[in-house]
This record gives C-alpha cells, sequence and structure tokens, in this order.
C-alpha cells in the first residue's frame, strides 16, 4: 500500500494527499494507493506547489509508514526531534 505525502508550502508540516483530493496534516486521512496508482497521482500532486513542496510516494501497513524509510517517515509524522528550545530571532 502506498500514499503520497509532502511538505506544506506555507508552514512546513507534514501533509498526507486524502481521497477528496485535498491535503491533510492527518495520516488516518491519507489515500491508500495501489503503486499504480500512486505513480499515476504523484503529477498532479506536485503540480501544486502552491500548497505542497516535494511531494513523493511513501509506503504504508495498517499501522502507519512502512518500507525502508519507515524510521524516516516516523520522525517526519511525530515532528522534530531537536526539542522546542530554539527562540526565533535570539540571538
Amino acid at each position: 500500500m502506498k500514499t503520497l505525502t509532502a511538505n506544506r508550502l506555507t508552514d512546513g508540516r507534514v501533509i498526507y494527499r486524502t481521497v477528496e483530493g485535498q491535503w491533510s496534516t492527518e495520516l488516518a486521512e491519507a489515500q491508500r494507493l495501489t503503486a499504480e496508482e500512486a505513480v499515476e497521482l504523484l503529477p498532479v500532486a506536485e503540480a501544486e506547489f502552491g500548497i505542497a513542496v516535494g511531494p513523493y510516494i511513501i509506503d504504508l501497513d495498517k499501522e502507519g509508514p512502512a518500507g525502508q524509510k519507515w524510521r524516516r517517515e516516523t520522525i517526519r509524522l511525530a515532528g522534530p526531534t531537536t526539542g522546542t528550545t530554539h527562540v526565533l530571532g535570539a540571538a
């Protein structure tokens, strides 16, 4: 099973393509696709450059990210691993 993921242009959040052709931050709302469907839909997602940055195909299982890059996708889903002590604009 596959889905399309990207980063949202406005804030960099991880987003997933939904059945409705929208983007969601919720993995549970991601459209489940066959490999062939994902390859066909990728150019459509790439054309949405005003919404999604760098869309690509990932593997899914029923629990979440799968395949060779499951760890990377799990980290992306959970958010930054560096903590929140950095203050924007601080010297």
